[in-house]
């Protein structure tokens, strides 16, 4: 699971966001929240709200840029692409995202973009740093600690060419990487068996997912075996999505997908094509709901509430939040611009986040538990400009000069 996420110097970001997921100590809703065998305490989701080009997706963005640039190397080298376009890194359709600095400042544009992330696994928590200035790695360094213990200890130190390897990749070889590839990517090709590195490649290669991201929605539904087909089935169902059946229809150079309908006693299948907009994304992002459910994945969805009605948003946050459906810890990290579900009856105030930004065009990321009380009305304080993150609308079109 992720623990906690921040950037500096990532595109409309100039100063550094943090995105946490562990819980704060507030009593709301205290069941839906994770707690490992440390005593740590984390959050299911994280839900970002803000204005148009505020920098919501940007949030995502960053955490999906360092996410790609560990893993495209690696898949480069070690990927069939045929065998693995269901994976989002090594998809020839994955969308590349450029590091780039904050444009508007001088200072900022000669800076490096910084990343800092924590993350657990099963069996230990990580600590990587990772910092790049025109596409060149300036420091680098990843850290540990086991689940019951308090001290991390330094896997690597990287200074643009100065590395200092320790514990059980002390005496590797790294005399021929490159400046632009991250350290951790060449030692994970070069040595995956080692325990560590075997341990991060297996969660960033499955452990965390990110939609919109690149994958057509008919790659989704190939993944999906029987099991998962028939709770995504039930699902439709739930949803109140009149989709009986489904079946897939491949060909050399390109994939069918087909939708059962039944009325009364006949059925009539359709193109998935012919379908409604809302019924594709619901289609496409249903099985990657189950697999998050089902192996405790963190899910990244940008826009999650485009052409979905309110309830089925409503739906899709309390299989996160229910602990009856989320039994394996799975993580929900999303934008939308739904009002009805930011309100304390789906989230807590410390999975409420918002974006704005300054009169310097730079975005800043914060969160409702910040700045608002317990017994707040999230929705209406928000429409009413109380925290923030709203466009202000301005009136200085006369259109009766216009029109």
């Amino acid at each position: 699971m992720i623990c906690q996420f921040s950037a500096k110097n990532f595109r409309c970001f100039r100063d550094e966001f943090t995105l946490d997921m562990q819980a704060t100590p507030i009593k709301e809703c205290d069941e839906r929240v994770f707690e490992d065998i440390d005593g740590e305490r984390f959050l299911p989701l994280a839900a970002i709200y803000g204005p148009n080009g505020a920098g919501k997706s940007t949030v995502l963005d960053a955490l999906y840029s360092l996410c790609l640039k560990i893993m495209r190397p690696i898949c480069a080298a070690k990927c069939d692409n045929k065998s693995c376009k269901n994976r989002p890194f090594c998809n020839e359709q994955s969308v590349i995202i450029p590091i780039e600095p904050f444009v508007f400042s001088k200072t900022s544009r000669n800076s490096p973009t910084e990343y800092d992330l924590f993350f657990r696994t099963k069996n230990r928590e990580f600590h990587y740093q990772l910092h790049i200035l025109r596409n060149n790695i300036v420091f680098e360094e990843l850290s540990s600690k086991s689940l019951t213990g308090n001290r991390y200890s330094t896997v690597f130190t990287r200074v643009k060419s100065n590395i200092k390897l320790k514990g059980s990749i002390k005496r590797y070889d790294v005399s021929s990487i490159s400046d632009s590839l991250p350290l951790l990517s060449y030692l994970i090709i070069t040595h995956s068996r080692n325990a560590v590195l075997k341990d991060i490649f297996s969660w960033l290669d499955n452990k965390i997912d990110f939609r919109n991201y690149g994958l057509p929605y008919e790659e989704s539904v190939i993944s999906i075996d029987d099991n998962r087909k028939s709770i995504v089935l039930s699902m439709l169902e739930e949803m109140d999505i009149d989709i009986s059946n489904y079946r897939v229809e491949k060909t050399e150079n390109k994939i069918e997908i087909y939708t059962s309908h039944t009325v009364g006693k006949e059925t009539t299948e359709l193109r998935i094509a012919d379908e409604s907009s809302g019924t594709i994304k619901v289609f496409g992002l249903l099985p990657h709901l189950v697999d998050s459910l089902v192996n405790g994945t963190t899910l990244v969805v940008d826009e999650l509430d485009a052409k979905l009605h309110p309830f089925l948003l409503q739906y899709i946050i309390e299989l996160y939040t229910n602990p009856k459906s989320n039994k394996n810890g799975a993580q929900l990290i999303f934008t939308s611009h739904d009002l009805s579900t930011m309100s304390s009856e789906f989230l807590r105030r410390d999975e409420v986040w918002y974006v704005a930004k300054t009169n310097e065009e730079a975005a800043k990321l914060y969160s409702l538990v910040e700045i608002a009380r317990k017994d707040a009305k999230y929705d209406k304080q928000y429409i009413e400009g109380r925290f923030g993150a709203c466009p202000y609308l301005k009136r200085i079109i006369n259109w009766e000069d216009v029109v």
